[in-house]
């Protein structure tokens, strides 16, 4: 088989996992008798991505090599996702589980090994792909662009999929017993998993760097070197940059499913009864479809721009993707602004997360390219994400409450909040990131 292709298939298998509850999750956790605690299912993922892909990324560089720890991370991932959908089960549809602390404990188990992972099959595509004498910037964004589709198609198959009564089905509309809704969502992202590990082992080698004679110093030893990337301004800048922006990531992740579906709870019989109320998942995957399209004019925007201006067009995304939450609506024609969210979402997650993987790949030597891209996850899903998720989860709760199984309040000043954080962080990058001024030693 082509090389592009099966490292298409890993993408594909790798994002596949993590739509499965992404952007559902909520929806399940209200119902749980967990959805004062939304804000922290989405920051534990932020708080492991701190130390854990940074951790991965170490042992990859030194002591396994990256595609073989991708597939070993993924079993343990998937393992502990099957341990959150087994209590669920037991639970039962609509039920709150008895074990809360369990099943939180499993779930930061289950995200801990798969986070790093994100970062692992960068490194095991970059590293393929050079041995294979391809060029990243070129062939990379095809290849990842297949990750995307597999986000939307885990997203799809949980909206529409139907488990009552021992029977499985598809339907669109108001069913309370989709997947999104219930615990099964936990087990397609766990049985994708085992299949992902077992799929890893048949990937090319990626062999370890050589050892120097050189003596390391206690930090080459520790695999600490990536952080000397903050000694340069150019790079240190970025990384805080990264956090700055990071903070958007898992904002809409975490709450624009509640926030669609808060609609059903509306006096307004049309926007109660609209399709995109009654199916948040659905219409939010609009999202990844944008995503995988701006994918495929990262190579362009990145040779014709450069970092700095594909940077500052995903932060001012970030932006129109809030703002437009804040002023529409799932009726017509508010639900065109929800659309267009939707699609501005791509250029405001490929073109940080995507470009910037591809930024720190050049900028780094490839004694320390698995770790640099942990260090780059640490900061941006890990630090940035955390405080991101953890302040919007505040905000949220101040200015919304969950009355039944809906979380209704004033979603628009939320929204316009997280638009005016955006806009200040886009401006200051502007001004102070100047790339080209800084010289790496």
């Amino acid at each position: 088989m082509n090389i592009k292709v099966r490292l298409a298939v890993m993408n594909f298998l790798e994002f596949a996992v993590w739509g499965a509850y992404l952007t559902c999750m909520g929806n399940y956790l209200g119902k749980a008798g967990l959805g004062e605690q939304i804000s922290w299912f989405y920051a534990i993922q932020g708080i492991v991505s701190i130390f854990m892909p940074t951790l991965m990324g170490i042992v990859a560089d030194k002591y396994i090599q990256p595609q073989r720890l991708l597939g070993l991370c993924h079993l343990l991932a998937g393992g502990f996702m099957l341990g959150c959908w087994w209590m669920g089960m037991q639970a039962g549809f609509g039920n709150e589980l008895p074990n809360k602390g369990l099943f939180i404990a499993l779930y930061t188990l289950s995200v801990a090994f798969f986070m790093p992972t994100i970062a692992l099959a960068n490194t095991t595509a970059f590293s393929i792909l050079k041995k294979n004498g391809m060029d990243t910037v070129k062939d990379f964004p095809p290849i990842r662009v297949l990750g995307t589709v597999g986000f939307i198609a885990t997203m799809w198959f949980v909206n529409c999929a139907v488990w009552e009564d021992g029977a499985f089905s598809f339907t669109f509309g108001d069913n309370l017993h989709k997947f999104q809704y219930t615990y099964m969502q936990f087990f397609v992202s766990g049985l994708l998993s085992l299949v992902l590990f077992a799929y890893c082992f048949t990937l090319p080698e990626c062999k370890l760097a050589e050892k120097s004679d050189k003596k390391a110093t206690l930090a080459e030893q520790l695999g600490l070197n990536a952080f000397k990337l903050f000694k340069t301004k150019k790079m240190a800048l970025f990384f805080i940059f990264s956090a700055l922006l990071g903070m958007c990531l898992q904002v809409t992740n975490g709450f624009a499913g509640p926030f669609i579906t808060s609609f059903k709870g509306s006096a307004d019989a049309a926007v109660a009864s609209s399709f995109a109320a009654n199916n948040a998942t659905l219409l939010t995957s609009i999202s990844q479809i944008s995503e995988a399209l701006c994918i495929l004019m990262i190579p362009f925007f990145l040779k014709r721009f450069g970092i700095k201006v594909v940077m500052l067009m995903s932060m001012f995304a970030w932006v129109f993707r809030f703002g437009f939450f804040g002023l529409g609506n799932p009726a017509m024609p508010g639900v065109l602004l929800f659309i267009l969210s939707c699609v501005v979402y791509g250029v405001a997650f490929d073109f940080f997360n995507v470009s910037g993987g591809i930024f720190v790949d050049q900028e780094c030597e490839p004694s320390i390219k698995a770790s640099a891209q942990g260090l780059f996850m640490m900061m941006t899903n890990g630090i940035g994400a955390t405080v991101g998720t953890l302040a919007a989860g505040e905000i949220v709760n101040k200015f919304c409450s969950w009355q039944g199984d809906y979380l209704l309040g004033d979603w628009k000043t939320c929204w316009f909040i997280f638009a005016t954080f955006a806009l200040v962080v886009a401006v200051l990058f502007a001004f102070i990131f100047q790339p080209n001024k800084y010289k790496n030693k």
